[in-house]
């Protein structure tokens, strides 16, 4: 997954370990974005990954996920890790201002790597964890937050929104988000 930031103001707020604010990291779909309007892209044979990712932009917020978001950006610096693929940075920097989420970095997956998420988030999440404090891991993927958990990470899974076999098989088998 490659890291680019946004500008964010306030950036070198003091806190935490490190003397940086602590980082609550959020996971978008199923947990920030619903995604249920573009599953039948991926219950489709072969799976329409185009039209997936392309329906993005259309994801209504999950309520929930927003307010978590905004509850942990007072205390910390948001980061977003998403298994989406970086060809999709530009539709996710702009969904994200459309819904008034608080500025963070970006971690998403490069465009060739099909790695299961569970695999990817930990690999970043332990990369984070050498420099600064995770307060919170906030992702829907129960793989991935069962593997955070055994790692020592605190994590609130997110199950607000109806949950997805077919995103389920993409993100384990199929390493697509």
């Amino acid at each position: 997954m490659t890291n680019t930031s946004r500008p964010r103001p306030g950036s070198d707020a003091r806190g935490g370990a490190g003397g940086r604010r602590p980082l609550a990291v959020f996971d978008l779909d199923g947990t920030l974005a619903d995604t249920a309007h573009r599953q039948k892209f991926l219950e489709r044979k072969p799976r329409d990954w185009e039209a997936f990712f392309a329906a993005a932009p259309d994801d209504p917020p999950l309520a929930e996920g927003v307010a978590l978001a905004l509850e942990h950006a007072r205390e910390c610096e948001i980061l977003y890790l998403t298994g989406r693929p970086e060809r999709c940075r530009k539709d996710t920097e702009a969904w994200l201002v459309a819904q008034g989420l608080p500025e963070g970095r970006i971690r998403m997956r490069r465009n060739d790597d099909r790695r299961p998420a569970r695999r990817t988030k930990l690999e970043i999440l332990r990369e984070l964890a050498r420099n600064r404090e995770i307060r919170v891991l906030v992702d829907d993927d129960e793989l991935v937050c069962d593997d955070a958990e055994r790692a020592g990470f605190s994590v609130v899974r997110a199950r607000w929104a109806a949950a997805s076999e077919a995103l389920k098989v993409a993100q384990e088998r199929e390493g697509r988000t």
